[in-house]
C-alpha cells in the first residue's frame, strides 16, 4: 500500500495470539471501514517475539490483504518496545494501538481515531475509571489497577483516571516528540507516554469505554508492583528532585557534607596527632610502595583476560587494564559502585561483548577478590591463635580506642568472608551440575511471559559464571592472579606502614599483621562509613595494626590513611589515563552503564 493514501495506521501488539489475531484484524478492519474512506487506513501486527503460530498467520493476512503489514520481532522487545518501532515505521499521522483480545468494545474506535483525526486532541485515550461507567474487573487486577493510578496521579501529578488502558490513539508528531523522553520498553509505556504528554501541554482526551476482562492477564501483581512501582519512582526522581539538583546545589552539598565529616573526625579522631605522624613519613618508602601498587594492576588485566577466555573473548590485557582503570575510577568518584556498570559499558562498547557477559565476568572477578582475602585474613587469624594471640585479637576489637567502628568493621568483614565462601561454594556446586535453577525458581515468582525472558537473561549470566568455575585449571590460574594481586596489595600497605618513622616490628609480625589487617579492612569496607565518620578500611587496619602491636593509634592511622590515599592516587592517574587512552569519557559511561540492559537488541523486520 502507498504510504501517501494512509491517514490512520493501528497498530496491534502481539505476543502468542494465534487463537484470536485473525479474528482481531479481520474485526479491527471492518471497524475501521465502516467510518474511514477506502484505502486511508493499515493494520500492522507487531508481534513481539512470538514462539506459537502467530507470525505465520500475521505473514499469510499480509500476503491476502494490502492493507495489513507485519513486523516480526526475533526477540522480545517489551509491549512498549514493540510499539515504538511499529509506530516509527507506521505511514499514517494519526498512530492508534489496542489489545489484541478486544476487551475494550469497538464502537468506541470511531471516537478514539477521530478525536485525534480531527486535530482537536493530540492524545486519546479510553478509560475504564470514569465515575459514569467503572468497569467490572477481577478483585486481584481491581486493586492492582485502582493503586497503580492512584501512585501515577499522587507521584506524577497525572489529571487522567487510567492511564494503563490499552485503547490509545496519538497524532504522529506529538507522539514521536514525546517518545524522544520515554524510558520504559513494557508495561509502563502507556503510563509514561500519557504523563509526559501533559507536561509537555498536549490536549489530551479521556473518555469512558465498555470494557469486559477476557482470559488471564499477561500483567501480573508481582511485576506490577515491582516494577511499575519502580517505573513511578524513576520518573518521579527525574521530574521533582532532579531538576533541583544544579551543578551549583551538588557542589554546596559536598562542601557542606565534608564539613562535617571533618567536624565529625575532629570531634572523634586526635586529627593533629595523625596528621604529625603522617608529616613524618619516608616519602621514598611512600614511593616505592606506589610503584609495587603501580605493577599490581597488569596482573588484574591478565586475571581478567583469563576469565574472559573462558567465555570466549579475546582481549589484550592493556585494553583490559585500561577498562578496569576506568571502572575503578568511576567508583571513586560516584557513589553505588556504578563503575561496575562503566566496565560492562567499555566492553560492549568497544569490544562489543553483550552485557551479560561483561556483568558474568566482573561477578567472578568480585568473587574471586572477596574469597582471596577471605582466605589470606583466616589463614593469619589461624596463625595467630596458634601462637595464642586469639586473647589479643578479642581485647584489640573490644578495648579499642573506637570499639565501635571496629566492632562494625569486624561484624561486616566476617559477613562479607561468609558470603564470599558461600558463594564461592555455590558456584562450584553449580558448575558441577547439569542443572540450573534460575527458571523454576523465577516462574514460582511469576508466570508471566516476560519473567520468562528475564530467566532467560539470568541464565546466560549464571551460565557464563559456571563456564569459568567449571575448569579447574582456569579456576586455579584465576585464584593464582588473584593470590598474586592482593599480595601486592598488602605488600603496598607494608611499606606505606615502615614508611613511619616509630614503626619497628621484626618481619614476620609485620607481614603477618600487615595481611591480616589490609584483608579484615578490604572485607570491611563493602560499606562505605562507619559511625563517627571513620572508614571501615581504615577503622579496621589501625584496630588490629595498633591492638596487635606496639604501635601507637595514631601512627596506625595515620598509615592506613596514607595507604589508602597512595591506592586511590594511582587508580585515579591510570583511570584518567586509560579515558584518553581508550577515548571514554567518565560521566557519559557512567550514565550509560546506569541504564544498561543485558537484553541484547532484536531484529524487526517488515
Amino acid at each position: 500500500m502507498s504510504g501517501g493514501s494512509v491517514e490512520v495506521s493501528v497498530v496491534l501488539p502481539s505476543y502468542n495470539e494465534e487463537a484470536t489475531i485473525e479474528n482481531t484484524v479481520e474485526t479491527t478492519l471492518d471497524t475501521l471501514e465502516s467510518f474511514l474512506p477506502p484505502n486511508s487506513f493499515e493494520v500492522i501486527v507487531a508481534e513481539d517475539g512470538c514462539d506459537d503460530r502467530t507470525p505465520e498467520i500475521a505473514d499469510r493476512m499480509a500476503e491476502q490483504d494490502e492493507r495489513v503489514r507485519h513486523f516480526h520481532s526475533d526477540e522480545r522487545l517489551g509491549r512498549g518496545g514493540a510499539l515504538n518501532r511499529a509506530f516509527e515505521s507506521a505511514n499514517g499521522e494519526t498512530l492508534v494501538y489496542f489489545d489484541t483480545d478486544l476487551a475494550t468494545d469497538m464502537r468506541h474506535l470511531e471516537e478514539l481515531v477521530e478525536s485525534v483525526r480531527s486535530g482537536e486532541y493530540d492524545f486519546a485515550t479510553g478509560s475504564r475509571w470514569m465515575p459514569e461507567n467503572v468497569a467490572d474487573r477481577p478483585a486481584k487486577r481491581d486493586i492492582a489497577s485502582r493503586g497503580f493510578n492512584g501512585l501515577t496521579r499522587l507521584f506524577l501529578r497525572s489529571d487522567l483516571r487510567d492511564h494503563q488502558c490499552g485503547f490509545k490513539a496519538f497524532d504522529r508528531t506529538a507522539l514521536l516528540d514525546v517518545l524522544a523522553d520515554v524510558e520504559d520498553k513494557h508495561w509502563f509505556w502507556d503510563t509514561e507516554v500519557l504523563v509526559r504528554a501533559q507536561r509537555k501541554g498536549y490536549e489530551i482526551k479521556e473518555f469512558s469505554v465498555d470494557w469486559t476482562p477476557k482470559g488471564d492477564t499477561k500483567v501480573d501483581l508481582v511485576r506490577d508492583v515491582f516494577g511499575m512501582g519502580s517505573q513511578i519512582g524513576r520518573c518521579w526522581w527525574e521530574f521533582s528532585v532532579e531538576p533541583r539538583i544544579t551543578r551549583s546545589v551538588s557542589m554546596a552539598v559536598g562542601v557542606l557534607l565534608t564539613i562535617i565529616a571533618v567536624v565529625l573526625m575532629g570531634k572523634y579522631l586526635p586529627l593533629g596527632k595523625v596528621l604529625t605522624q603522617m608529616e613524618s613519613a619516608n616519602l621514598a618508602l611512600v614511593g616505592v610502595a606506589a610503584l609495587i601498587y603501580v605493577f599490581s594492576w597488569p596482573l588484574r588485566g591478565a586475571r581478567y583476560k583469563n576469565i574472559l577466555e573462558e567465555l570466549g573473548f579475546t582481549e589484550s590485557v592493556g585494553f583490559l587494564t585500561g577498562a578496569i582503570f576506568i571502572s575503578q575510577t568511576g567508583n571513586l568518584v560516584f557513589p553505588a559502585r556504578l563503575g561496575d556498570g562503566v566496565r560492562a559499558y567499555v566492553m560492549k562498547a568497544r569490544r562489543n561483548i553483550p552485557y551479560p557477559s561483561g556483568f558474568a565476568s566482573l561477578a567472578v572477578e568480585r568473587v574471586f577478590d572477596l574469597l582471596t582475602i577471605t582466605v589470606l585474613a583466616g589463614v593469619v587469624l589461624i596463625g595467630l591463635t596458634v601462637t595464642g594471640q586469639a586473647a589479643d585479637i578479642v581485647q584489640a576489637v573490644t578495648g579499642a580506642q573506637h570499639a565501635e567502628a571496629a566492632r562494625t568493621a569486624v561484624y561486616v568483614a566476617a559477613g562479607v568472608g561468609v558470603a564470599a565462601i558461600a558463594a564461592v561454594g555455590i558456584i562450584v556446586a553449580s558448575a558441577r551440575s547439569d542443572s540450573n535453577f534460575v527458571r523454576s525458581f523465577v516462574t514460582k515468582i511469576s508466570s508471566d511471559s516476560y519473567a520468562n525472558h528475564i530467566a532467560g537473561i539470568v541464565e546466560r549470566f549464571t551460565g557464563d559464571v559456571q563456564t569459568v568455575a567449571s575448569d579447574r585449571t582456569a579456576f586455579a590460574r584465576v585464584g593464582a592472579s588473584s593470590l598474586a594481586i592482593w599480595s601486592l596489595d598488602v605488600l603496598t600497605a607494608i611499606l606505606v606502614l615502615t614508611a613511619f618513622p616509630k614503626v619497628s616490628l621484626n618481619p614476620v609480625t609485620l607481614v603477618a599483621i600487615g595481611f591480616f589487617a589490609v584483608s579484615v579492612g578490604n572485607l570491611a569496607k563493602v560499606l562505605p562509613l562507619s559511625p563517627g565518620g571513620v572508614g571501615l578500611y581504615e577503622a579496621a587496619f589501625t584496630v588490629f595494626v595498633a591492638g596487635l602491636t606496639p604501635i601507637s593509634w595514631e601512627v596506625a592511622l595515620g598509615a592506613a590513611i596514607l595507604d589508602h590515599a597512595v591506592k586511590n592516587i594511582v587508580t585515579l592517574v591510570g583511570g584518567v589515563g586509560s579515558m584518553f587512552s581508550l577515548n571514554v569519557s567518565l560521566t557519559q559511561a557512567v550514565e550509560e552503564g546506569r541504564d544498561v540492559s543485558v537484553e541484547e537488541p532484536a531484529s524487526l523486520d517488515d
